[in-house]
């Protein structure tokens, strides 16, 4: 059955609890859970992580990434920054999809860009924890292509 990575960075620990009008009420737990669901009946095998550290994402990417056929991540507000995540991502070959629960096109000036979708095969924003069904659904109509 084909690995799929699911990453989240900074303050994804708080969903449920931080900024529900813009993130949503669903926790982290509940929403690895709905997606664990989508993800049998695709037939994927997740690996969940999330770490508020860059270097702990980077290690994780590192360490899992040659091994797992796809990646999903929430980077967070590494997204705007971090080279090094992208460059983790870069440097293992993983096939990446970036995802967001809200807008980043619609909030602040700074969240409009992503340093980390140019290593990416797409990106789903804006969605709320649907866009982490629509990253794996993404992979799974794509799994014959890529």
């Amino acid at each position: 059955m084909p690995k799929i990575l699911v990453v989240n960075g900074p303050n994804l620990n708080l969903l449920g609890k931080r900024e529900p009008d813009i993130y949503g009420t669903l926790t982290l737990d509940e929403l690895n859970e709905n997606l664990n669901k989508v993800a049998s009946e695709l037939h994927f095998d997740l690996q969940f992580f999330q770490s508020n550290s860059e270097g702990s994402i980077i290690d994780f990417i590192h360490g899992y990434g040659f091994e797992a056929d796809g990646m999903i991540i929430n980077p967070g507000a590494y997204t705007h920054y971090s080279y090094a995540i992208r460059d983790a991502i870069a440097g293992v070959g993983i096939k990446t999809v970036e995802v967001h629960l809200s807008n980043i096109q619609e909030r602040e000036e700074f969240r409009k860009i992503s340093v980390i979708a140019p290593v990416c095969i797409n990106s789903v924003i804006g969605y709320g924890a649907r866009s982490y069904e629509m990253a794996l659904a993404y992979f799974s109509d794509n799994r014959q292509k890529d």
